[in-house]
């Protein structure tokens, strides 16, 4: 009976501190003669990596839910660390490990909130797809699936809202969660948010969904009626400023294009004489070394 080297044999899992049994094969017959000749790492290895992947990733889940939960409860500024630890049934040492802040946390919610969202989207060509809808079309049901991913929390954002609001060193992080968030929203709704007007429309849509969620928090109607009459206004304002915007857009373009060549100009003045300047300098210098000699 062959067994692998000591050096696989004695390897340990480094999160379990449990040694890895070797793989032993009882004859050539059992184990395939090309396996047999050769020593394989034991499956069990992969399979502990696998459990370790899950279990961080469980703790991850669990802090994220434990935020949740007390946020329904208490103002942002009075969960402490160890209260989250203690709700989600970690260590502050596992805390640490998973997330270096609240606000990590409140960032991997938006992230998982997302992730739903686009998970659940229907593919172009299912029966139920909006990619043949008007963009606004898409749009409102791209909004519409994030508030319904939302539902369960809805009692912790809309203290969280509130409570966020007077911190103002954590508003600059918001605006991105916000900005990121509403990214991925407009590209499953199949908006372009490249370039000047790209920004502009990505903009535009963290304003209306932000009006939405004012209405959407207070919103008791199952069928949401009144938090979807306040998107198809807000999306009909939008609609009107955009275009007023992509019409001075393209108004604008021929003085783009000036200034573009005006900027570039002075950019090839400006090497020309720098240019000029380090070449007379250089014979300046190539002058004073030759006249050393007779100083």
């Amino acid at each position: 009976m062959r067994t692998l080297p000591a050096t696989i044999a004695g390897s340990v899992d480094g999160l379990s501190g449990r040694a890895i049994a070797p793989c032993r094969h009882d004859s050539p017959s059992d184990a395939g003669s090309n396996a047999y000749l050769e020593d394989r790492p034991c499956i069990e290895e992969d399979d502990m990596a696998a459990k370790a992947t899950e279990k961080a990733r469980d703790i991850r889940g669990h802090i994220v839910e434990a935020l949740m939960r007390l946020a329904a409860e208490r103002d942002w500024d009075a969960i402490r660390l160890s209260d989250i630890a203690a709700e989600a049934g970690v260590t502050l040492a596992e805390f640490r490990g998973a997330f270096g802040s609240k606000g990590a946390v409140l960032a991997e919610f938006s992230r998982r909130i997302d992730k739903a969202v686009l998970e659940a989207m229907p593919a172009p060509e299912a029966p139920d797809s909006i990619a043949d809808q008007p963009a606004r079309e898409r749009v409102f049901d791209v909004m519409m699936r994030r508030l319904d991913a939302l539902t369960p929390y809805r009692a912790a954002l809309k203290r969280l809202s509130r409570s966020l609001r007077r911190e103002l060193t954590a508003l600059p992080e918001l605006a991105r969660l916000a900005l990121n968030s509403q990214r991925f929203m407009l590209e499953a709704a199949g908006i372009d948010t490249e370039g000047a007007m790209g920004r502009l429309r990505l903009q535009g849509a963290v304003l209306v969904y932000a009006r939405v969620l004012d209405t959407w928090y207070d919103d008791d109607d199952p069928a949401l009626a009144a938090t979807m009459a306040r998107l198809d206004r807000e999306l009909t304002r939008g609609e009107r400023m955009l275009r007023c915007a992509e019409d001075a857009y393209r108004l604008a373009a021929p003085f783009r294009a000036a200034a573009r060549v005006f900027c570039e100009g002075r950019a090839r003045n400006r090497r020309y004489w720098r240019e000029r300047a380090r070449s007379r300098r250089d014979i300046d210098g190539d002058d004073n070394e030759s006249f050393a000699p007779a100083i």
